[in-house]
């Protein structure tokens, strides 16, 4: 890791064993969907995509439609981007001998950020497209989310907030947002780091260099009353718990707690089969990052049997027609940092009532924390963790975009290769335990209902 003097973090990661002869580059900025300007949701979603100007249309400052996706893809590269919460990132994968023109790109797009209006349309309806296909899953996380932590914005927008929206208004949020303290650049593959550092200080001087004084400390002042805002959330979201109590009293306390208190009822949201989307609040993957890492093997747990094998089985009238878990910022555990979540979609069949199946995944949940958590079962959902790492691990975006995501969001985190360890570290006892604290913590609840002319 090197910091350039304007403030831009750099890491270089040589494995040339990942993806011999090409390199992968990825720019991770801190702004998201949570830093949209109020009556603006969706801004930085519209500057990811002003970030490969395509309009082609005459008097654009594009009008072939060449830019920054076409000069990859002539030299036989991809690249993509994604916009979440509480940060965007770009990646690119070139061939290696290439790469120093791929990283001279990655800083005009930078430097040469200008979008005209006519551009700035064509991309709000292309966002409006993207908003309407998103799917059903996305709709019940981002619910969830909002009504555990108020305040909190989707990463997608809303088309009528986008529709009037200015270059000016799109330019000042990219100056304050798109500054060299709050970005990462991060370069994995066969690569030389020490060349690759040269081009980087060659290329990236002027590149997020603040033009207005002040300006830098204004934008992190605002970023750090959202990030105070959203631990204090956390604080009164989770009832604190002492050292010294016994699982017992924990189970006597949750036992005698009204349901009242810590769940949520949350607007009905549409659905092609009755359901019902459950919301619970995970550990600070920084803070408590053991805790947050047994959550992601309880998921796995839950998801791959407790909950399938249910689904399948009727007991008393009541069942579930299937069930889906997920860790993390729609499903990508360690993609995001606090506040995040884990959530389950049960589908109810004819006859179950939404409390009827809250009270089915609690007694799921009350299984687990009544533990002990039989060993195989255990090795089974790290195994399958462990699997899943290991095929991202030979991706070279998925490596740059991990490093830079770590640097960025997850400071002192010890990179992705210490996952498996970490992982292999979580013990049977801390997934019956983190199956307590979802029990013991607040809970969304968010019935999945037909609408007239599907199929219930």
């Amino acid at each position: 890791m090197s910091v350039l003097p304007g403030g831009l973090r750099v890491c270089v990661e040589s494995v040339p064993q990942y993806g011999r002869g090409l390199a992968a580059v990825a720019l991770t900025v801190a702004a998201g969907g949570d830093d949209d300007p109020a009556g603006r949701h969706g801004t930085a979603h519209l500057v990811e995509h002003l970030m490969f100007p395509r309009s082609g249309r005459e008097g654009s400052a594009d009008p072939a439609g060449e830019g920054y996706a076409a000069l990859v893809a002539g030299a036989g590269g991809v690249c993509n981007a994604e916009t979440h919460r509480d940060h965007t990132v770009f990646h690119t994968t070139v061939p290696a001998e290439l790469l120093p023109d791929a990283l001279a790109w990655e800083a005009g797009r930078l430097l040469g950020f200008a979008p005209t209006e006519d551009v700035i349309r064509t991309e709000t309806d292309v966002i409006g497209e993207e908003i309407r296909g998103a799917g059903d899953a996305g709709r019940y996380w981002e619910s969830a989310l909002g009504a555990l932590y108020p305040g909190s914005r989707d990463s997608f927008g809303t088309a009528a907030e986008l529709a009037g929206i200015t270059a000016g208004e799109v330019e000042a949020f990219f100056r304050a947002h798109y500054t060299a303290p709050r970005m990462v650049l991060s370069v994995v593959g066969d690569v030389d780091p020490a060349r690759v550092l040269a081009v980087v200080r060659e290329v990236f001087g002027g590149v997020g260099v603040i033009g207005v004084a002040g300006e830098a400390r204004v934008a992190e002042g605002i970023r750090a009353a959202r990030v105070a805002r959203v631990a204090g959330e956390v604080r009164t979201a989770e009832e604190p718990r002492a050292a010294e109590q016994t699982r017992a009293a924990r189970e006597i306390r949750a036992a005698e707690a009204p349901r009242a208190e810590t769940e949520i009822r949350t607007a009905p949201l549409p659905a092609a089969r009755p359901g019902v989307a459950v919301g619970h609040p995970l550990p600070d993957p920084v803070a408590d990052r053991p805790a947050y890492l047994a959550q992601a093997v309880l998921a796995q747990v839950l998801g791959r049997s407790r909950l399938p094998a249910l689904a399948r089985s009727a007991r008393d009238g009541h069942r579930l027609t299937s069930a889906t878990v997920t860790c993390g910022y729609h499903g990508q555990w360690l993609a995001s940092a606090a506040p995040d979540l884990t959530l389950a979609v049960l589908g109810r069949a004819p006859g179950t009532e939404v409390g009827a199946a809250v009270d089915i995944w609690r007694s799921v949940l009350r299984a687990v924390a009544d533990g002990p958590l039989p060993e195989a079962e255990h090795r089974r959902a790290v195994n399958s963790l462990l699997v899943a790492w290991h095929r991202q691990a030979d991706s070279l975006p998925t490596r740059a975009v991990a490093l830079g995501r770590d640097a960025l969001l997850l400071p002192g985190s010890a990179g992705p290769d210490a996952l498996p360890a970490e992982l292999r570290r979580t013990t049977p006892a801390e997934v019956s335990a983190a199956a307590r604290a979802l029990l013991e913590g607040p809970v969304t609840v968010t019935e999945l209902a037909p609408q007239k002319g599907t199929v219930g």
